[in-house]
Parts: structure tokens; C-alpha cells; sequence
């Protein structure tokens, strides 16, 4: 897609917000299995969550993964426990496990609109990780304000360099690879997004380096992986499997360090190499091994 139909709108999600805001929003996703085990349609979930406290948060991945997208709070891991044990109360024999990894290795496409079939497509002309990540993976994604001026840009810095090393920490499965695996043109689980001083420069060219199979610059721009994605006025960070609660409020409170405490985020901008090899380490387990040693 060409750079220059890209770049107003990757500046856009650039925008940043206009004050220096702390609040952390979760996006959980859980698998869904029936009491037996089976896969559970998606309308059968939507019908046995209505009328929950979850209902308005509620969406599904292409594999019938449930996803509560909360919004922004203080206490973000308290709101998801109550609207997560008031959802499961609902749903009754259809169990919600927070695992990075689905262990059915048949698990069908539930969302068949023309985006996720073109995505599909596109995957499985690369390999198989493509299904896999669609339909038998789920995450716990942060969304963290982003502040204006210098801080800002320090904060997209130190969560993409700090990345490697928070999945390294805090992840504990092969999810991970899965996603180095699909297309590595539109994930960039390397340094490629680092290498010049200009964000929106870097991120448009990563843009248009990946082959478009939607219309238009914003529909493009919504198929890119990137293991934190900029959104206008917060940053998501997307490279943490799906997490049990305490492990979220570790990696909220970790998250919240680097991004709001000026100094420490400094400090960490120091230190952090950038190293388009760390992502591969972080998967194949040689960064746990290296942090623990």
C-alpha cells in the first residue's frame, strides 16, 4: 500500500493523549469449552451472557474465544474478577479458561465475516501458525494511557523494548512463537519499529511493507500484529498470553512503572538494548533462562 495514503493515517494513531492520565484498561480473552470439552458456538455464549454485568464488553475471536474489552479504570484487575465471575455464574457448563493455547487441535472458524476469511487466506499461503493464532490463542492485552510531549515517545520506546522481556517473564507458553511464525511483514516482532527517531516514519513503512487484503488505509492498518499497537491516545500492549489475575496485577503494576514514573522509565531507556533477535529468544525460553541466571 502506498506510504503516502498510509501516513495520515498511522499519524492519527500517533496522536497521543493531551494530559498525563494513569488509567489501564484490560482486554481478557478466554477459551471456550463446553462441559464435555467441545467447541461452543459463539450465538449459544452471546445468548447465555445476556443480561450480564460482562454483556456490554463482550466480543468473540475468530475461533469462539470470549473477549471482555473493559474500559479504562484505576482498579482494572478487580473489574475484570467481579465481571469475569458474574459471566461465568451465566454461562453455567460453558467454562472460560485464561490459557494462552487451546489444547484442541480442531477448533473451526466461527467468524466468517469476509475480513477473517481474507486474513485466513492470507495466513495459510505463509503456513499453518496463521489458524492457529486465529482460532486457538488468546492473550491478556493492557491498554495504558500515553501521554503527550517527550514522555510520550519514551513511552512507545521503552514498551517495545521492554517487550521481549515482559513475555520472557510473565509468558509461559508457545504462543509466543505462534505469532513470530504467522507473517512476520505485518507483526514486526523484531526492531524494525525502532530504527528511526521518526514513529510515524517507521511505523508507516512497516505498514506498507505488508500486503494489504482489505480496503482502504484504516481497514489495512487494523490487520497489522505489532506487539504493542499504537491506538491515538493509549498504547496496547498485545505480546502477554492470556494471564491468571495475580499474574495480571504483577504485569499491570510492572506496565504502570515504566509507562508513569518518569524516572524509571528513563532509567530503563538506558538499559534496554534493542536487538532484533531478543523476541526469538524470548519464545524459544533462552531470555527466561538468561533473566534467571
Amino acid at each position: 500500500m502506498d506510504p503516502r495514503e498510509l501516513r495520515p493515517v498511522v499519524a492519527q494513531l500517533f496522536a497521543r493523549g493531551r494530559r498525563r492520565t494513569v488509567r489501564v484498561a484490560i482486554e481478557q480473552e478466554y477459551v471456550v469449552a463446553a462441559a464435555d470439552g467441545g467447541v461452543v458456538p459463539i450465538g449459544e455464549v452471546r445468548r447465555a451472557a445476556a443480561g450480564s454485568l460482562a454483556a456490554p464488553y463482550l466480543s468473540f475471536e475468530p475461533g469462539g474465544q470470549v473477549e471482555l474489552s473493559l474500559p479504562p479504570s484505576l482498579e482494572p484487575a478487580r473489574d475484570l474478577r467481579v465481571l469475569t465471575a458474574d459471566l461465568r455464574r451465566r454461562l453455567g457448563g460453558i467454562t472460560l479458561r485464561p490459557i494462552p493455547v487451546d489444547p484442541r487441535l480442531e477448533v473451526p472458524l466461527q467468524l466468517t465475516l469476509p475480513r477473517y476469511v481474507a486474513m485466513q487466506q492470507h495466513f495459510d499461503r505463509i503456513g499453518p501458525a496463521g489458524r492457529r493464532m486465529m482460532r486457538r490463542t488468546a492473550s491478556t492485552q493492557l491498554c495504558l494511557d500515553w501521554w503527550p510531549g517527550r514522555a510520550g515517545l519514551e513511552q512507545w520506546r521503552v514498551l517495545n523494548l521492554a517487550g521481549p522481556f515482559l513475555a520472557a517473564r510473565f509468558n509461559r507458553s508457545d504462543r509466543l512463537a505462534t505469532w513470530l511464525a504467522v507473517d512476520p511483514a505485518r507483526t514486526a516482532f523484531d526492531d524494525r519499529l525502532l530504527r528511526d527517531d521518526d514513529a510515524v516514519a517507521s511505523y508507516t513503512a512497516f505498514a506498507a511493507g505488508a500486503s494489504a487484503f482489505v480496503d482502504g488505509a484504516a481497514g489495512h492498518l487494523s490487520t497489522l500484529f505489532p506487539p504493542v499497537r499504537p491506538r491515538g491516545t493509549y498504547l496496547e500492549v498485545r505480546f502477554l498470553d492470556a494471564l491468571p489475575p495475580e499474574a495480571i496485577e504483577r504485569a499491570i503494576a510492572v506496565l504502570q512503572e515504566l509507562m508513569y514514573d518518569d524516572v524509571r522509565r528513563r532509567e530503563a531507556l538506558r538499559e534496554l538494548p534493542c536487538d532484533e533477535g531478543l523476541w526469538r529468544a524470548a519464545a524459544d525460553g533462552v531470555l527466561e533462562q538468561e533473566l534467571a541466571a
